[in-house]
């Protein structure tokens, strides 16, 4: 394939960039990029009633956060934009009134009232799910039923119209999918489209269809619910004269518990529906492409971690399953893990520093450093570090109910009052890990005890926790003074 290959991702700014949407976005770049060619961003804004003023800001904040960077799209200059539709509405009307002209689609004149009552009609007459269609359109207002000096005289008059597709009564359309085969639609179950809205914007099918042609885009790769509209859009391409481009239609991502991953399932499962979501709770981009790349495709290896460099050279829509995929959580926390190890100290430390000062922290480069030394390979992700290692900064206001039933027993207080006698013998430079140690361990020796009848309740009592990293590291970071306090604090308000 040569380097003309011409993709785009178009969303809608009716929201938040939906996880789904990073991952057909994805696809889009990987597959063009494999092939030498261009990613083009489009937003469809034509759903005015629908437009949510900082959704196009959002979508393209997250494209550039996860690496994906357009080659065309809003703010570049080319001879193929504007890349917003509603920039671009002279350009469907001219290709609308062409099909109008060819006898391809024709103008409604019908009220919303009339066409509720139509199907009110044919529902009574028992016809479950009546639509607007070869049947239906002979007995309303169109320009199919009216004298044409009438529909002259309604558009001479400025009355409102809407303009639909002409949809044949008995023709299948046929065509091959990349990911699906071949695929193919009886044009009896579909309703005459509407291609141009009362507003005098086009709908998604009529802009979709003009904006892929005259951007010249190659191959239309996008989620399976668009596979529906296709047969529509392929009449459009027919009918106004031009080749369709390739079409390939990803599958579902799939919720944990069953059926599409929506977002009322994602909010039950603790799942993030949103890319925005990704960026506040600082999870590594590169993790959260290398898990939606897997989301649906494979290299056809054992391979699970690769560079996106290496997921352009492999890429291929053959290998994109027809199956919904099923959205791992775990899966995506041991990747964030993967990604978040393999930082260096440097590249982490602004980061660690940002989240330590929104919760009120303030500490030294050194001491930060040292926090994320021990805490590193116990956390998913960069906050984590402070926000489950709020003992570095702060004594714990209570203390974990589960560790403090387990590790508080009736001996306990006497026990770790003689480590407390142990280690304030310690002079302050000898405050360090390799000596608490050996004070705890001289102590279990000669109460004749288990390493941990002693161990987890000090690090009750110095952490609120029954678990994190190295305790003794811990006591020495924490220093001297506050640890005494904290150990004699518990042993007060345990007892």
């Amino acid at each position: 394939m040569a380097d003309s290959t011409r993709v785009r991702f178009a969303p809608s700014p009716t929201g938040l960039l939906h996880i789904g949407g990073l991952r057909t976005a994805l696809y889009n770049y990987l597959f063009t990029k494999h092939h030498g060619g261009a990613f083009i961003v489009r937003i469809e804004d034509t759903d005015q009633s629908r437009y949510v003023e900082e959704a196009e800001q959002d979508i393209l904040d997250s494209l550039k956060w996860a690496g994906l960077n357009w080659d065309e799209g809003p703010g570049t200059e080319s001879q193929y934009g504007p890349y917003r539709q509603s920039e671009r509405s002279e350009l469907y009307q001219k290709y609308a009134d062409q099909l109008i002209a060819d006898g391809y689609a024709y103008y409604a004149f019908d009220t919303s009232e009339e066409i509720e009552e139509m199907r009110e009609r044919l529902k009574k007459s028992g016809n479950p799910s009546p639509k607007y269609d070869s049947i239906t359109r002979q007995s309303m207002k169109n320009s199919l039923t009216l004298p044409q000096d009438e529909v002259k005289r309604r558009l001479d008059a400025g009355e409102e119209y809407i303009v639909r597709l002409k949809v044949p009564r008995k023709e299948t359309v046929r065509f091959t999918d990349i990911i699906r085969g071949v695929v193919s639609f009886d044009t009896q179950g579909l309703d005459d489209q509407v291609l141009i809205k009362s507003d005098g914007l086009p709908t998604y099918h009529m802009a979709n269809v003009v904006d892929d042609h005259e951007m010249g885009i190659t191959h239309v790769i996008r989620g399976e619910e668009w596979l529906s509209s296709a047969p529509k859009h392929m009449l459009l391409y027919k009918y106004l004269g031009w080749d369709a481009p390739a079409m390939a239609h990803l599958p579902l991502i799939m919720s944990p518990s069953g059926g599409k991953l929506s977002k009322r399932k994602a909010e039950q499962e603790g799942i993030p529906i949103n890319v925005r979501d990704y960026v506040q709770q600082d999870y590594e981009p590169e993790a959260v492409i290398n898990f939606l790349t897997y989301l649906g495709w494979g290299p056809g290896d054992d391979r699970e971690v690769m560079s996106l460099e290496e997921m352009i050279k492999e890429f291929s829509l053959e290998r994109v399953s027809k199956a919904g995929a099923v959205f791992n959580f775990k899966k995506l926390t041991w990747y964030n893990e993967h990604y978040m190890r393999e930082k260096s100290d440097e590249e982490l430390l602004p980061r660690i520093k940002k989240v330590a000062e929104r919760e009120g922290y303030t500490a030294s480069d050194d001491y930060l450093k040292t926090i994320l030394s021990l805490m590193r390979d116990r956390v998913s992700r960069v906050p984590e570090v402070i926000e489950l290692g709020r003992y570095f900064f702060e004594a714990p206001a209570e203390y974990d109910e589960k560790s403090k039933k387990k590790a508080w027993k009736e001996q306990t207080p006497a026990l770790v009052q003689k480590y407390l006698d142990e280690i304030q013998s310690l002079s302050r430079d000898e405050f360090k890990a390799a000596p608490l140690k050996e004070k705890l361990s001289a102590v279990i020796e000669a109460e004749g005890v288990g390493f941990g009848k002693l161990m987890l309740p000090v690090r009750v009592a110095v952490t609120g926790m029954g678990f994190g990293p190295d305790l003794f590291e811990t006591m020495e970071l924490i220093g001297k003074q506050e640890t005494e306090q904290r150990i004699a604090d518990a042993i007060s308000k345990l007892s």
